[in-house]
């Protein structure tokens, strides 16, 4: 009979897996999850550190181009390899606008191209971007091309992105079966995740079809495997060895897979996390970035980590009662290490 810490143990032995190369952890974890916020770096950054081999924070940047990976949406913005992106699309959506077109050809013509570069070729009519700023039209209409799957990132330019055109697809594949391994990817991301997140997850897919009757296909043919604990159904891919979780810190990304649906996060660890950066400073409880602090097979608390000059300060806070034995102190030294080794320190 399964209960929490056995569930606690597969997410972790899931989530974080033995370090490896970039492109293999990407690959494994089929989407890294992107964050323009950097404290101490970005969430990418953060998430990678744990699973790539001598990894230093900008790292996915500088060799995106060599990777064989897109930037997309999945259940959020972020980098996945091209043949996972390449069940995103086509999608459905409707006819490109007269500005869309002339984006698109002149992309097409002129080769990869940043923004700034691109308006001088348009008129600076401005339309309301999803945040309720302004944003130039020639710059909304790089991001729907995108979105279409007409045009890709080719790299980025002091984090403002350049776009060229998408290259040659795959095979095509059947709706049924694209929504079959969009379900299964997500499940393995977030696993185990609950059959509610799971399902509002992969809502955003029904331009390809109906998850719910895929998902309950997948666990009638045991590719998932459904368990209830505390009234909550969890979904996870099958037959998923469970590695003997280590016993040493680590400071997750609050994007990070392993903490990414925060109801899970409070049923397996017993208290509320929340990313606060957007939170008045009054009112935070926590911190404007603060990383859970992952210890063993326990989330105990979280860390700030800042950068001023090229001194590394981290200060820490805790859901419980502080260990206070030589193991947690010493631990806790080796992660703030990797943490100053990972920033260029």
């Amino acid at each position: 009979m399964p209960d929490l810490r056995s569930l606690r143990s597969y997410a972790i032995s899931q989530s974080l897996f033995p370090q490896t190369t970039l492109k293999m952890a990407i690959q494994q974890l089929g989407f890294v999850q992107a964050d323009p916020i950097r404290s101490p770096a970005r969430a990418q950054d953060l998430i990678l550190r744990h699973r790539v081999k001598g990894y230093h924070a900008g790292d996915l940047e500088r060799r995106y181009a060599m990777l064989d990976i897109e930037e997309d949406l999945l259940y959020a913005y972020g980098f996945l390899p091209r043949s996972i992106w390449q069940l995103l699309h086509p999608r459905n959506v409707r006819g490109m606008s007269k500005l869309e077109k002339k984006v698109l050809e002149t992309v097409r013509r002129f080769g990869v191209m940043h923004p700034a570069e691109l308006q001088e070729h348009f008129k600076t009519t401005r339309v309301i971007n999803a945040w309720g700023g302004y944003s130039k039209a020639t710059t909304r209409a790089l991001e729907q091309l995108h979105y279409r799957g007409l045009l890709r990132i080719a790299g980025r330019e002091n984090g403002i992105r350049l776009y060229e055109p998408m290259r040659q697809c795959g095979e095509a594949m059947s709706a049924e079966e694209r929504l079959r391994k969009l379900v299964m990817l997500i499940a393995s991301i977030l696993a185990p995740v609950s059959e509610k997140i799971l399902l509002t997850n992969t809502a955003r897919f029904r331009y390809v079809g109906n998850p719910r009757p895929i998902l309950h296909s997948l666990l009638k043919t045991g590719e998932l495997e459904g368990e209830v604990i505390d009234g909550i159904h969890y979904v996870r891919p099958h037959s998923i060895r469970v590695a003997a979780v280590p016993h040493m810190v680590r400071f997750l990304a609050p994007f990070d897979p392993l903490v990414w649906d925060r109801r899970r996060f409070e049923h397996l660890w017993g208290w509320p996390y929340r990313l606060e950066a957007y939170t008045p400073a009054a009112k935070r409880l926590r911190g404007y970035y603060a990383m859970p602090l992952l210890w063993g097979d326990v989330v105990i608390g979280w860390a700030n980590a800042s950068v001023e000059g090229k001194k590394l300060n981290v200060e820490v806070g805790f859901a419980g009662k502080r260990p206070n034995d030589s193991d947690f102190r010493s631990e806790m030294e080796a992660e703030i290490d990797r943490l100053r080794t990972f920033l260029g320190l």
